[in-house]
C-alpha cells in the first residue's frame, strides 16, 4: 500500500475518482436518453423548448440537454365517468345525473399543446353541455329521450374537442335522478297505470267472454231453428207421401172398378154404404149427393108400386 501511495500521488488519485465520476455520469445520461415507447402510445419531443417530434412504439434516442421527452400519451379508448351533475329541466325540476363519455387521442400535438388538463376540460364542457340540452327539456322528456340526449351530446363534445386531439366517439347518460318527491309521485302514477291497464285487460276478457256466449246462444237458437224446420220438412213430406200413396190407391181402385164395368146395382149398393156412413157421424146436418137422391126417390117409387101391387093380388 505504501508502494501504490508512492507511485500515485494526490492529484492524479483525485484525477481517477473524477474521470469515474464523470464516465458514471455520461452512462446514466445516456441511458436515460435511450426511450422505448410501448405500443399504443407515443412521446411528444420538444428540442430546446420548441416541439420536434412524435415518437411511436420502438426504440428512440433523446439528446442530453437539448432534448425533453413528455409523458407517454396513449393512443386507446379511454372512458370518462364524471360524478353526477345537478341539472334544471324546462318546467323546473332538478335533478342528478351522471355522464360516461368515450373518448380517445387522434393528435397527440394537438394534446400536448391545444389545452391544459384536457380531461378536467372535457368533464366542464359534458357538464355545461349537458345542462343546456337538459334545460330545453321537460321532465317526462329527459326520461323518456335518453337516446336522442346522447347522440346531441356527442355531436357537440366531438366538434368542440376537434382542436384539442380528442376525438368522442360516445356519450351515455348513466343515471338520472329525480327529486324524491317527483320519484314517489311518477311510482304512483305508474301503479295508477298498470291498474288501469289491468282494470281494461279484465274489461275487454269480461266483453269477449260474453260476446262468445251470446254467438254460442245464437249458433244453439239456429241450429235448433233448423232442426225444427228440417224435422217439419220431412213431417210434410211423409204426410204428403202417405196422402199421394193413399190418392194413388184411390185412383188404382177408381181405376179397376172402371175397368170391371159396374153395373146399377153395384153402384146402388156403394151408395146405400156411403149414406150409411153418413149417417153415423155426429154431424146435424147431412148433404146427400144429388145421385142419392135420385137413388132414394128410385127407391120410394119402388115401395109405391109394391104397396099398389099387394091389394091387387088380394
Amino acid at each position: 500500500m505504501n508502494t501504490i501511495k508512492f507511485l500515485l500521488t494526490d492529484g492524479q488519485i483525485f484525477g481517477i475518482i473524477a474521470l469515474a465520476v464523470l464516465l458514471l455520469f455520461i452512462f446514466i445520461v445516456l441511458i436515460r436518453s435511450i426511450k422505448i415507447v410501448r405500443q399504443a402510445t407515443v412521446l411528444v419531443v420538444e428540442r430546446l423548448g420548441k416541439y420536434n417530434r412524435i415518437c411511436h412504439a420502438g426504440i428512440h434516442f433523446i439528446i442530453p440537454f437539448f432534448e425533453r421527452a413528455s409523458e407517454p400519451i396513449f393512443l386507446k379508448e379511454r372512458v370518462s365517468d364524471f360524478p353526477p351533475q345537478p341539472v334544471i329541466t324546462k318546467d323546473n325540476v332538478t335533478m342528478s345525473i351522471d355522464t360516461v363519455v368515450y373518448w380517445q387521442v387522434t393528435d397527440p400535438k394537438l394534446f400536448m399543446y391545444g389545452v391544459i388538463m384536457p380531461q378536467n376540460a372535457l368533464e366542464n364542457l359534458t357538464a355545461t353541455t349537458l345542462r343546456n340540452l337538459i334545460g330545453d327539456l321537460e321532465l317526462d322528456d329527459t326520461l323518456t329521450s335518453r337516446d336522442t340526449v346522447n347522440h346531441q351530446m356527442w355531436k357537440v363534445l366531438d366538434l368542440a374537442t376537434d382542436p384539442w386531439g380528442i376525438k368522442v366517439t360516445r356519450v351515455e347518460l348513466k343515471n338520472i335522478l329525480p327529486p324524491r318527491d317527483i320519484q314517489e309521485a311518477m311510482e304512483k302514477q305508474m301503479r295508477a297505470e298498470r291498474q288501469k291497464r289491468q282494470e281494461i285487460l279484465e274489461a275487454e276478457g269480461k266483453k269477449a267472454a260474453a260476446i262468445l256466449i251470446a254467438e254460442g246462444e245464437k249458433e244453439a237458437v239456429i241450429l235448433r231453428s233448423e232442426a225444427a224446420k228440417q224435422k217439419m220438412i220431412k213431417e210434410a213430406e211423409g204426410e204428403a207421401e202417405a196422402l199421394l200413396a193413399v190418392y194413388n190407391a184411390n185412383a188404382k181402385g177408381i181405376e179397376l172398378v172402371n175397368k170391371a164395368n159396374p153395373g146399377p146395382a153395384y153402384l146402388t149398393l156403394k151408395g146405400f154404404e156411403a149414406l150409411e156412413n153418413l149417417a153415423r157421424g155426429q154431424a146435424t146436418k147431412i148433404i146427400v149427393p144429388s145421385e142419392i137422391q135420385n137413388v132414394t126417390g128410385l127407391l120410394t117409387s119402388l115401395k109405391e108400386a109394391v104397396i099398389d101391387e099387394k091389394p091387387k093380388e088380394k
